[in-house]
């Protein structure tokens, strides 16, 4: 079931703390917003101790009073759970709700998301605190929404409390049954690991060398996706018993050891992101050097909420100066890079785009994490900047409803994901190519999505695309290789990298001949393979004159299939003249092998020879620092023109369209400012 938010138009919103501020200062601050553009305000996910001040005592007066005010003002309210940060009392009474590092020392109360998710006495209370909150507050006329905690995994996704031990002891036992079935999953014959009583498996713990049974690893990090999704299963079984008909439950951010997908499924009605380009431009963070994608990269991460939402919202949209007080740093959005940021994200996919914050609050950890007003509160330029930026999203509301189009897409899925978070080996080639296809895709104007393999994709999810990337599946299934086959048989175009299918789903290497499951699809044998080591001259593959560096990690390719071919050989190394990419032809569809990693170049030339380089040229021609992001409905398309450097770009329109900002007709010659933006139809 697809899962998207359903909104009229496109709609602002941000994020209000009251209980950061005097009560006197509400009135105005709800006024001020609306003067500026803002209908919908997020509130209470800190606040816990404003509905039980002390252990069993409510009191619902705070955000009463405030709701009120809300309501005669006429703004609406996305209401959130306290889960994320358990007050004091809590924490101090019942110190077996907290998280724990590896080490199996506590995290103790002073930052955010120090409990653990399997914590029997921290279940017990957030379901009171979940009901009591909505019980009293769902039927108020001016909440839209509810958001279940906050950034679920973010700050720390693992998890070493006793309660994990327990509950991870509870998740194998249901997957297995038996320890002689864990045993041979998990290949504890090695090293002597071998368990002979549930009560001996932990959750990882420290070893020497860092170095925990990799089985062990994969299956403690699906326990704590596992974990995650029943935790806001827990919460959004409450919400559902009171929410008001046509209100919404969701949860933001996109964060690691999470299946973002089931977690929608079973609990959300869509997901929000929180977007925060200048990340880009932190000071521990920052990449020098041309052709870095700095807040460009944002429009991948707006890509896989796209691949869980269609059409989604964004819970916090970055509006200031990021930072902590211990960390990430970074400067004041340049004039226009705050515009730049929402349409980024709007032309990705967002129909609700909520600022990070109203206020820059000023005690605790985030004094330097701007938002729309300085300290003083003053009206500043970027209070100017959201004002015309409400003037324009007022130009989009047909655009409201509408999905972004693409004719590629490269596969992700959470296994392989997960699986390369703790083998390097893995880790190596995958981020490779995921960067590498995406700046190539960015490079030659070529919309792209992700879409997720998991258990219920069908074929028609699929078929959607000409062309579909899955860089290097080294986890594979016979459900999921059959999957593929029919995609690419009924016409599909996939395209494979080096180290794929060596791995079955349990991380244990396979003994049939590589590529194993996959060597139906791509007609290939692989009778050796080597990391490329820096010692070496950088191998090249030669396809049709075209030199490519095969980066990273090398399979020297044979074709075993009769409709198997070769197209490029390797050069340049001991294992020059053999070959580097092989085409199979199944049915009417094409496989391609390529036996390295990507990097961009190899990426920009798939892209080219599969006829997806620049698929709106016809309509217009852009430089470099330019993004196109392109939106459908009806029949129709609506093209986003984002320019992402801080010099002017010239853009040209061989045909007349409308300037939806403007609504106009332009046509030829165009200069976008300095992070300049243009929306045409």
């Amino acid at each position: 079931m697809e899962r998207s938010i359903k909104l009229d138009k496109i709609t602002l919103g941000t994020c209000y703390y009251p209980e950061h501020w005097p009560e006197e200062m509400w009135e105005e601050d709800l006024q001020r917003m609306l003067a500026s553009g803002i209908e919908v305000i997020r509130i209470a996910e800190f606040a816990w101790s404003k509905i039980e001040p002390r252990e069993g005592e409510f009191t619902y007066e705070f955000f009463d009073r405030f709701l009120e005010k809300a309501e005669k003002a006429g703004m609406k309210v996305i209401f959130c759970t306290p889960s994320a940060t358990p007050p004091a009392w809590l924490t101090n009474k019942y110190p077996e709700v907290l998280n724990a590092n590896i080490n199996g020392v506590l995290y103790r109360h002073g930052c955010r998301r120090h409990y653990n998710y399997n914590s029997p006495k921290y279940q017990e209370l957030v379901k009171r605190i979940v009901e009591k909150s909505a019980s009293h507050y769902a039927s108020h006329p001016s909440i839209i929404g509810w958001q279940i905690d906050n950034e679920l995994n973010c700050e720390t996704s693992e998890f070493y409390s006793e309660s994990d031990s327990a509950a991870f002891r509870a998740f194998l036992k249901k997957k297995y049954d038996t320890l002689d079935a864990l045993n041979e999953a998990w290949g504890t014959v090695f090293w002597n690991q071998t368990y002979t009583d549930w009560e001996e498996i932990y959750v990882p713990r420290p070893t020497p060398s860092n170095s925990t049974n990799p089985h062990e690893v994969l299956d403690y990090v699906r326990f704590v996706s596992d974990s995650a999704c029943r935790f806001a299963g827990m919460q959004s079984d409450i919400l559902k018993k009171y929410v008001k008909p046509g209100d919404f439950i969701t949860t933001n951010g996109l964060f690691g050891n999470l299946d973002n997908h089931r977690m929608t499924e079973e609990s959300l009605d869509f997901i929000t992101y929180d977007s925060y380009p200048n990340f880009a431009y932190c000071l521990d963070d920052y990449e020098p050097g041309e052709g870095k994608m700095r807040d460009r990269k944002w429009s991948r991460n707006l890509a896989e909420a796209r691949a869980i939402s269609p059409v989604f919202g964004i819970m916090e949209q970055q509006s200031g100066a990021n930072g902590w007080n211990t960390r990430m740093e970074a400067p004041t959005p340049k004039p226009g890079q705050m515009t730049l940021w929402t349409m980024q994200s709007i032309g990705h996919g967002a129909d609700y785009v909520s600022y990070f914050r109203w206020r820059t609050c000023t005690v605790g950890t985030e004094i330097y994490w701007h938002g729309l007003l300085d300290y003083s509160g003053r009206d500043n330029r970027r209070i100017a900047e959201l004002k015309e930026i409400h003037k324009k999203t007022q130009c989009l509301s047909e655009l409201a409803g509408s999905v972004y189009k693409a004719e590629a897409a490269v596969i992700r899925d959470y296994d392989n994901i997960w699986d390369s978070q703790l083998d390097t080996w893995h880790n190596a080639v995958e981020w490779q190519s995921q960067l590498s296809i995406f700046r190539a895709a960015q490079k030659t104007h070529t919309p792209l999505d992700y879409v997720y393999l998991r258990e219920t994709t069908t074929i028609e999810q699929l078929q959607k695309y000409k062309v579909l990337f899955y860089p290097h599946p080294v986890l594979m299934s016979p459900e999921r290789a059959s999957l593929l086959e029919q995609y690419t048989a009924q016409g599909g175009t996939l395209i494979i990298g080096c180290r794929s299918a060596y791995k079955d789903m349990n991380g244990r290497c396979t003994t049939d001949c590589l590529p194993g499951l996959l060597k139906p699809l791509t007609g290939t044998d692989i009778p050796e393979y080597t990391l490329v080591s820096p010692e070496d001259t950088p191998p090249l593959i030669n396809w049709d004159g075209q030199l490519l560096e095969a980066a990273v990690f090398n399979d020297q390719l044979t074709p075993v299939l009769p409709n198997a071919q070769v197209l490029a050989l390797y050069e340049n190394c001991y294992y020059e003249g053999t070959p580097a990419l092989i085409k199979n032809t199944i049915q009417k569809g094409t496989v391609y092998h390529y036996g390295a990693a990507f990097n961009e170049q190899a990426a920009e030339v798939f892209l080219e020879k599969l006829d997806l380089k620049t698929p709106y040229e016809a309509h217009f021609t852009l430089p470099p620092q330019c993004e196109i992001a392109p939106r459908t409905k009806d029949g129709t398309t609506y093209y986003f023109i984002l320019n992402y450097s801080n010099t002017p770009a010239v853009i040209c329109l061989p045909h007349q369209k409308k300037d939806l900002f403007t609504q106009t007709y332009a046509q030829g010659t165009i200069t976008l400012p300095p992070y300049g933006v243009k929306v045409y139809q």
